[in-house]
């Protein structure tokens, strides 16, 4: 199951089953053709509609999409993201950023990041190496660096605050 919420105001669940798509639970018939990678050519109870994909950030599950002269913004939630969701998470949405701990023990091979940097989740921070193995430390979400707490070359262990974000 899918769900879908176009402009923050409209909501609708998608799934697909044997007989086809369905649409808040009700079959939903409709003729899709890709007309190139960004333009799609749309047929709906007798309706042609011309759709662009203006743009689409694949890992917020967030498309802009035109649909004659109008921009539709759509966010799109899985399986994980609902269950996630129902938890009180949000895998989707970018924490601001506190400190970041060392995962586990190792040395800090190289900084990505200097005091004043702005980062936005799934920046990479640094490269750890533990058991002979580079790690890339990435931003769990958005937040600019306060201060570094070790350098290159300083080994650290597993809690260990690497660094600080305002």
């Amino acid at each position: 199951m899918l769900k879908a919420i176009i402009d923050d105001t409209t909501t609708f669940e998608v799934s697909e089953q044997k007989e086809g798509i369905l649409l808040n639970n009700q079959p939903f018939d409709w003729d899709l053709k890709k007309i190139s990678d960004k333009d799609f050519h749309i047929l709906k109870d007798n309706k042609s509609y011309n759709v662009e994909v203006v743009e689409a950030n694949y890992a917020e599950k967030i498309f802009k999409l035109k649909i004659g002269d109008t921009i539709h913004t759509v966010n799109l939630k899985d399986r994980t993201d609902l269950l996630l969701e129902k938890m009180g998470m949000s895998s989707t949405k970018s924490a601001k950023l506190n400190d970041l701990k060392a995962p586990m023990p190792g040395l800090i091979y190289e900084m990505k990041v200097q005091v004043g940097d702005e980062v936005k989740k799934g920046d990479i921070l640094l490269i750890l190496v533990a058991m002979k193995m580079e790690n890339a430390i990435k931003a769990t979400g958005d937040g600019k660096v306060k201060s570094l707490k070790v350098k290159t070359g300083e080994t650290v262990e597993k809690n260990h605050i690497i660094m600080e974000f305002e």
